[in-house]
């Protein structure tokens, strides 16, 4: 388990781990304290010390590695609470039966408070938190029953561990967040950018070569037509929403707004849909797919609709063109010849995200391809 999120930023749980180095030298003063006042009460004086010493060692061994992020191992962390305890069972040796009639401390005393805290910096709630409960049964197991001190040592163990591992967790997570919108924001100025100079140099060169090659007719007519395809396509391009790294989310009206040209129609949401990446790859390479049989078999005038609605549970994309239709059974004869491209490009992608996808056809009715997917769970919305 990596402690950031991003391989070159600090670990923002950092001042938690520098407070378990203080507080483990301070609990070290304490028991070093205990034991003097109790000296000459315990049972093996020599064990005593030699637990004392062992706590020292492992102060120091902590206060070496875990000050810095690049040595916050798992293995040591995990030996952090394994020698703990171990230190916590010298108890039984070396303290005398006064003294556990007494509840006088163990050879740990609050020392051992600290192994739950690291425990939940390096792992999060539920490790300090487990941390917490193994420590408290070490307690109550050094002291041979479990009575009502125990418990409420344990309890303090497992919260300290759960609070320590709540606040790690939640500061790497804002400090994810912070990254990724300085990552966008860095983006969509670098966009902007260059949104400036190519309205400034390539978009004025093809609104002009449109409008010349409308005036002058012929061949000029239809190279001012393709030119005014791309002046579209390239303005939707340089003013949508950078769609982020793989695996990330991505917004799906933005990704099919650049589809957009002058026989082209695109319309959605005035709001953001926010998908995973990958499914917005496959949704739009399959719209791609449907408006590409619209060139090649409804005709140059044709002209396409893509639809996007949001709906509660569900994405709908909907891709409807005004051409002659598909004629009744040509689809099964282009499977029969070899042609997938109807199945795997469309039904295929489709299936793939969970959805499903229906034609609608008819000789001179036009066609229209309505796909439907299922929203992840957690990116559902509320019904309005």
């Amino acid at each position: 388990m990596s402690t950031t999120s991003e391989p070159h930023l600090r670990d923002p749980a950092t001042p938690l781990w520098l407070g378990t180095v203080v507080l483990r030298w301070i609990t070290l003063a304490f028991a070093l304290g205990a034991i003097i006042v109790h000296l000459g009460e315990y049972r093996n004086i020599q064990l005593t010390w030699a637990g004392f010493a062992a706590m020292v060692v492992w102060t120091v061994v902590t206060t070496l590695t875990f000050s810095r992020e690049r040595y916050r191992w798992t293995v040591l962390v995990v030996a952090d609470v394994v020698i703990t305890c171990g230190i916590m069972m010298l108890s039984p040796l070396a303290l005398s039966e006064e003294q556990f009639a007494a509840t006088a401390p163990l050879v740990t005393t609050v020392w051992a408070s600290v192994a739950p805290l690291t425990a939940g910096a390096r792992f999060g709630a539920v490790g300090g938190g487990l941390a917490g409960l193994i420590v408290g049964v070490a307690t109550g197991t050094a002291r041979g029953e479990f009575d009502l001190d125990v418990a409420r040592d344990g309890v303090l163990l497992f919260a300290s561990g759960l609070v320590i591992g709540i606040a790690a967790m939640t500061a790497r997570k804002s400090q994810a967040a912070l990254a990724r919108a300085m990552r966008t924001e860095a983006a969509t100025a670098e966009r902007e950018r260059l949104a400036r100079s190519i309205h400034d140099s390539v978009l004025q060169v093809l609104a002009r070569v449109r409008r010349r090659g409308g005036e002058l007719g012929g061949e000029a007519a239809e190279l001012a037509q393709l030119a005014g395809e791309q002046e579209i396509a390239l303005r939707a391009l340089v003013t949508s929403e950078p769609t982020g790294p793989s695996g990330s989310d991505a917004d799906l009206r933005a990704a099919l707004g650049v589809l957009a040209t002058s026989r082209v129609q695109v319309s959605g949401p005035a709001c953001e849909v926010r998908l995973p990446s990958n499914t917005v790859t496959e949704l739009v390479a399959a719209v791609k797919e449907a408006l590409s049989n619209v060139d090649k078999h409804a005709g140059e005038g044709a002209k396409a609709w893509v639809l996007l609605e949001e709906l509660t549970n569900e994405i709908v994309l909907t891709v409807r063109d005004d051409g002659p239709g598909i004629p009744e059974g040509r689809l099964e004869a282009a499977a029969a010849e070899g042609h997938i491209g109807v199945a795997q490009s469309i039904r295929g992608r489709l299936a793939q995200l969970g959805g499903t996808a229906k034609l609608d056809t008819a000789p001179g009715a036009g066609t229209e391809w309505e796909m439907h997917i299922p929203r992840p769970a957690n990116r559902r919305r509320t019904a309005r």
